[in-house]
């Protein structure tokens, strides 16, 4: 029989159909099967159910309100009219915040319902809101461009034995940045857009480098960059103080980059008339616009590849960029990092403009040292990494192997495993074959979950003459004292039968007072006299000494170009910390079209390598080489900086000794004491040497 209070219970929980949703609960604690009462042997699972609705803010579902929620979802069916209210409407239920489903009045939010995060509704409510976003933002912030990214790795033997690493990692986007009009941004770095956009920049080249590209023996570089840090910009026509946009400009990049480019003033800037075009889209060639610079004592270390690294779309956690760890990179012979901004033509018809970023890091392993004494080599060995996949945001993620033959049998070199193409390109004058591995190509890892690219030498290296690049050039500073001394720059041009010009551009402090009376350029013991010279000499703390010729380089020659200067005397606060180290003087540029034995056709710039393309050829003939030489130490008269110490150590010792003396003189008081009779004690004892008979005291 049922209790009156257990009858008043199936009455609330009765709907009008008569069909009972929820079973009571009766006082001895028994309940009835049903869909909401937990079954033997899950009680556990539900009560932990249970406790996780009641953290989210809803009833268990075997409550009697989750029960009539159930019960209310399904009598809510298309085509089912809602039950009516019939009698009093139950009380809320306790502990949940959910009114009875027979309540008349506001209904808690199901699932798929407006209230719900994830429902239909609210993701309605969401699309409606981004549009009128979209629609007030206009249609040049809502249409941010197409862009694109390609990596790749050349991995070259050199000459020498060592090994070079070439990374590109090329950004190309279809914006306009110059409009300011770009509020988003994917793959392109925000950081820099907004500073090109902001200072008016067209073209933008920064490197950071450590160590010397040895030309002679490692053969013409496919970038090279001078030792320290060099930054050269081209500005808008638009900018009209491009002094003061080359400051912050320079200030920005500092920090963006944890460099020392803030050092960069008007004692180290130039501006070149011959030496550097723009390399990108250019309407005109004005030089006022353009500023050079360079800091030959900039340190590059760990600090400076972070936030290089920071900037690629995938980091350094996939892609070519897992090879990118400092511990081994920085354990090298040469290292150097680099980014170049510039506009490119979008197509061939070059009706609208992309810019491009390209982020190079070039690095050389000397295998001798690191131990291995073999010039077989492998990726694990050089990184201490392998290559897992490629970056998910990459368009083309590629390794090249120069496989070229070294020795007279012309045998390519042995790469393991298969590559999944071979090319045939000429670069820089020479025929080179490189093995392709396409990280985006299924095959690629369908028997190996990594990738480790190995090269072993079919025979011992011919221990002869290494080959001697076409056109290097050699710097060295001359003379004796510390009054006057001479800079000379040898230039080789090793081609048979081809003369072509070069452009020298020298870079002088103002502390190196240049005599230009005494330049002197020597070929084959004859002098040679430039068919264009730029010089602007220097102010004292202004500007720095510059100087550009244009010299015919005849075939097989070297050119000797020699100017003496003086050394200059600075303030004693002028001197760094290290005075007796010396003081550095930038490296000479040299640029120059230099002419090819094998004829080279033109290629597309997207089809081909990136290694290829930042310095195309201007014709089949020929192609550009921009080369520096080293920089230089020179020592200038430095006054004795101990000598200051060693004066105010001796004059405070004089001033202490004396002062001293002299005080206690004029402030001592002197007291005359008489001789006392003694005490007690005194003439007890002369009692007793009395009676002993020793004299007294």
């Amino acid at each position: 029989m049922w209790s009156p209070r257990a009858r008043r219970n199936l009455a609330v929980n009765q709907p009008s159909s008569g069909r009972t949703r929820a079973s009571p609960v009766l006082k001895t604690g028994r309940r009835e099967p049903s869909e909401s009462a937990p079954r033997n042997g899950h009680r556990r699972s539900q009560a932990a159910a249970g406790r996780r609705h009641s953290r989210a803010g809803a009833c268990p579902p075997w409550s009697g309100a989750g029960a009539r929620l159930r019960a209310r979802s399904r009598q809510q069916l298309p085509g089912r009219p809602a039950p009516p209210a019939q009698g009093k409407p139950a009380g809320p239920c306790r502990g949940c915040g959910v009114t009875s489903p027979w309540q008349p009045r506001k209904r808690p939010p199901l699932a798929g319902e407006a209230g719900s995060g994830s429902g239909r509704w609210g993701v309605g409510m969401l699309a409606a809101a981004a549009l009128l976003v979209l629609l007030a933002a206009g249609p040049g912030r809502a249409d941010t461009g197409r862009d694109a990214l390609r990596e790749e790795l050349l991995l070259s033997p050199l000459p020498s034995g060592d090994v070079a690493a070439t990374f590109q990692f090329r950004t190309r986007w279809d914006a306009d940045l110059q409009r300011g009009a770009v509020s988003h941004y994917r793959l392109f770095p925000k950081a820099l857009g907004r500073l090109v956009a902001a200072l008016g920049v067209r073209e933008l080249h920064l490197a950071l480098t450590q160590g010397f590209w040895r030309t002679r023996t490692w053969g013409q570089p496919p970038l090279q960059a001078p030792a320290g840090a060099e930054l050269w910009v081209w500005f808008q026509p638009t900018v009209t103080d491009v002094d003061k946009a080359w400051k912050e400009l320079s200030n920005i990049l500092s920090g963006i980059f944890c460099a020392s480019l803030n050092f960069i003033d008007s004692t180290n800037t130039v501006t070149p008339t011959a030496s550097f075009r723009p390399l990108g889209l250019a309407n005109g060639t004005d030089h006022h616009l353009l500023r050079y610079a360079v800091l030959p004592r900039e340190v590059v270390c760990t600090e400076n590849l972070t936030p290089w690294k920071k900037l690629l779309p995938c980091g350094s956690k996939a892609g070519l960029a897992v090879l990118l760890k400092a511990e081994r990179l920085f354990h090298s012979s040469y290292h150097s990092q680099a980014v170049h901004i510039r506009p490119v033509c979008r197509d061939a018809s070059c009706l609208a403009v992309s810019w491009e970023l390209r982020q190079t890091l070039t690095v050389v392993f000397d295998t001798f040292s690191s131990g291995q004494g073999k010039k077989d080599w492998s990726l694990f060995k050089m990184f201490s990494r392998t290559l897992t996949d490629a970056c998910p945001l990459a368009s083309e993620s590629k390794v090249y192997v120069d496989i070229s033959p070294k020795n007279k049998e012309k045998e390519l070199l042995e790469v393991t495993p298969t590559p999944t193409s071979v090319l045939e390109a000429v670069v820089q004058g020479d025929k080179r074959t490189y093995a392709v591995y396409d990280l985006l190509s299924p095959s690629l890892f369908n028997t190996s979950r990594s990738l480790n690219v190995q090269l072993k030498w079919k025979r011992p290296q011919e221990s002869s003459e290494l080959p001697t690049p076409i056109l290097h050039a050699h710097r060295y500073v001359s003379g004796y004292g510390l009054q006057t001394g001479e800079i000379s720059t040898l230039v080789y041009n090793t081609h048979p039968y081809r003369a072509f010009p070069v452009v020298l551009l020298e870079t002088v402090p103002w502390y190196l007072r240049l005599y230009v009376h005494t330049l002197t350029i020597i070929t084959k013991g004859k002098e040679n006299k430039p068919s264009y010279i730029h010089y602007q000499p220097a102010q004292d703390r202004r500007r720095p000494h510059l100087l550009e010729m244009l010299i015919q380089l005849p075939a097989n020659s070297v050119t000797k170009i020699t100017i003496q200067f003086e050394r200059a005397l600075l303030k004693w606060t002028e001197y760094p910390p290290d005075p007796n180290h010396g003081f550095y003087v930038s490296s000479s540029v040299l640029s120059a079209l230099v002419p090819s034995v094998i004829a080279m056709k033109d290629v597309n710039v997207e089809q081909s390598p990136l290694f290829t393309s930042l310095f195309p050829s201007s014709d089949g003939s020929s192609y550009f080489v921009r080369l520096y030489t080293e920089p230089l130490l020179v020592n200038l008269p430095t006054p004795d900086f101990s000598m200051p110490y060693n004066v105010i150590c001796l004059t405070c010792t004089v001033v202490a000794v004396c002062y001293g003396s002299f005080y206690n003189l004029l402030t001592r008081t002197f007291h005359v004491e008489e001789p006392s009779r003694g005490g007690l004690a005194k003439r007890l004892a002369n009692v007793i040497r009395k009676l002993r008979g020793v004299p007294p005291l």
